[in-house]
């Protein structure tokens, strides 16, 4: 066989179902080679859309996306969403076509060194320039990507090597299992958690990761401690429970910052720096850190770590539970910043205004969707209100990019979420900056048949952008733009599309929408006046 027949053969054998990509001419040895394979190839309309889709697929499965691009332009367009996969710890294995080695040592047509281009973005990667070392690469590659935490690899194959004969089989898979804390550090944590007056569990991403949620609520609820999740972390905890403080991760004041001014010690679980910056909820440094998690916290002045519980988080948490006695704590504080955030979504679900205002958008939505169901949310001022707002039951319910936090994620991560998941309702929540810089995915979306609603937040400019600008300057610069026919738009590209006139038309719509069973796209004009409300009302927040 050639060297691109033993890299599929080799993807096969690691279970790869999907590759995400654009063909390409220094790739088509590997285009070829897909025919003759188990693996589905899932052409994109933009290299960037087909990492964010490996991406979302790793997430959700915990099985690395793989996606494809050409060398020079292709492969610096996928860079993008391999950046985003890596910070979001995401397994993703990106492989790109390269020029042949036989013109790499000089200046060449559309060549880049993309190892060193990939180097800053990936856990690893590595060039292959002999046939023979492929099934060692793929394997690195697909070991090093789920390994925790995990995150993107990357492999570079020249055209030439490509298609040069070679001998091999693909290395059989091995299981690498994570430490687990040895008996001393558990006791100590119990000790810390027992003498602690108010704790809070920060739970993050890493507890999804580790399918550890039934852990976290017997912690919970045996020691008593009430739960905040960062915008990755959400549904570790049902935001139904009653220790559930719902989600951190506004730059500014919030209700839980009251409850983080209140806690004498901070249970980290699985937290990801990257999602939330400790200097927000820990200004003055001097609330102490129980850090749990696969690795060591990054060193950070707002982030004192008493003492690290590292290794298998699941594991970890299992023999906490075991060890921590029942403890009975006055919950009153945590009860009261729960009502307020709820009793604030609550208040506007029969809001009739027009433009519709966030809250609303999302009191329907949530009220549409089933606890299973999946809610994507894109970049931009939507992603404030749907991290703040949307409440789930279950972990990977409300993606929420906040690594890199690249706009566009949402309609190619909608397509790979209900691929993942085709028996689950899934709607992409974009606004309209984001949505039209990977909207061609629509054509994917009904090439496959795919049955995902897009629910567009139109507001004409990058209301996000706009909100930070009136917060510091009091007046915007440069964020409006216009926009084309939405309606028009979606079903020139085969969707369905409803406009929404006025808000009690909503429901309806995400109803209506859901029930199609097709590509569907809903745009509905959005109110973001209400940004600067909300922080004014937040910044009158006085804590007890």
């Amino acid at each position: 066989m050639n060297v691109a027949q033993l890299l599929i053969k080799c993807l096969e054998n690691e279970g790869v179902e999907y590759i995400f990509g654009v063909p390409g001419e220094e790739n088509i040895d590997v285009m070829d080679a897909i025919l003759d394979s188990s693996i589905e190839f899932i052409t994109t309309r933009h290299e960037t859309s087909a990492a964010f889709m490996a991406g979302t697929y790793g997430r959700l499965t915990g099985k690395p996306g793989v996606c494809l691009a050409t060398l020079g332009p292709g492969a610096t367009n996928l860079l993008t969403g391999v950046a985003n996969a890596n910070m979001d710890h995401c397994p993703l294995i990106a492989i790109t076509g390269q020029a042949g080695l036989n013109r790499q040592h000089k200046v060449s047509h559309q060549y880049y060194d993309l190892v060193d281009i990939y180097e800053p973005v990936t856990k690893w990667n590595a060039q292959i320039k002999t046939g023979e070392i492929v099934p060692e690469v793929v394997r690195k590659a697909y070991q090093l990507a789920i390994q925790e935490k995990p995150g993107a690899t990357h492999i570079d194959l020249p055209e030439d090597v490509a298609s040069m004969e070679v001998y091999g089989a693909p290395l059989p898979i091995t299981d690498h299992a994570l430490p687990q804390a040895d008996e001393r550090i558990i006791q100590e944590t119990v000790k810390i958690i027992s003498e602690a007056t108010h704790p809070l569990i920060l739970a993050g991403n890493g507890i999804t990761r580790s399918k550890a949620s039934d852990e976290l609520r017997q912690l919970a609820e045996k020691a008593n401690i009430p739960v905040v999740h960062t915008f990755m972390g959400k549904g570790a905890l049902s935001w139904k429970h009653e220790l559930s403080l719902l989600t951190a991760g506004l730059s500014g004041k919030d209700y839980i910052t009251c409850g983080f001014q209140k806690a004498d010690l901070i249970i980290a679980i699985g937290f990801d720096m990257a999602e939330t910056p400790p200097e927000n909820w820990n200004p003055s440094g001097i609330i102490p850190i129980l850090h749990i998690d696969s690795e060591e916290a990054e060193i950070d002045s707002h982030y004192p770590v008493l003492l690290n519980v590292l290794g298998d988080i699941k594991e970890n948490l299992k023999h906490l539970v075991s060890a921590v006695p029942e403890q009975k704590r006055d919950l009153t504080w945590a009860l009261e910043i729960r009502k307020k955030v709820l009793d604030e979504g609550e208040s506007y679900k029969d809001d009739t205004a027009h433009p519709v205002k966030p809250q609303k958008i999302i009191a329907d939505l949530r009220d549409v969707l089933k606890d299973d169901d999946i809610a994507i949310s894109d970049v931009g001022a939507h992603k404030m209100w749907m991290a703040r707002m949307y409440h789930t039951a279950q972990p990977n319910t409300c993606l929420i990019s906040n690594g890199l936090a690249s706009m566009g994620v949402a309609v190619p991560g909608a397509i790979a979420a209900k691929m993942a998941y085709p028996a689950r309702n899934v709607v992409a929540v974009c606004g309209d900056g984001s949505f039209l810089m990977t909207g061609a995915e629509m054509e994917t979306a009904v090439r496959l048949n795919l049955a995902i609603v897009i629910l567009l937040w139109r507001d004409d400019g990058y209301g996000l952008i706009e909100w930070h600008q009136m917060k510091k300057f009091e007046r915007p610069s440069n964020i409006r733009f216009g926009n084309p026919d939405f309606i028009q738009m979606a079903k020139s590209f085969g969707l369905e599309a409803i406009q929404v006139n006025k808000a009690a038309d909503l429901k309806q719509a995400l109803t209506e929408a859901i029930k199609m069973n097709k590509p569907v796209l809903i745009d509905c004009p959005v109110d973001y006046d209400e940004n600067m409300k909300l922080t004014q009302k937040l910044n009158n927040i006085t804590c007890e």
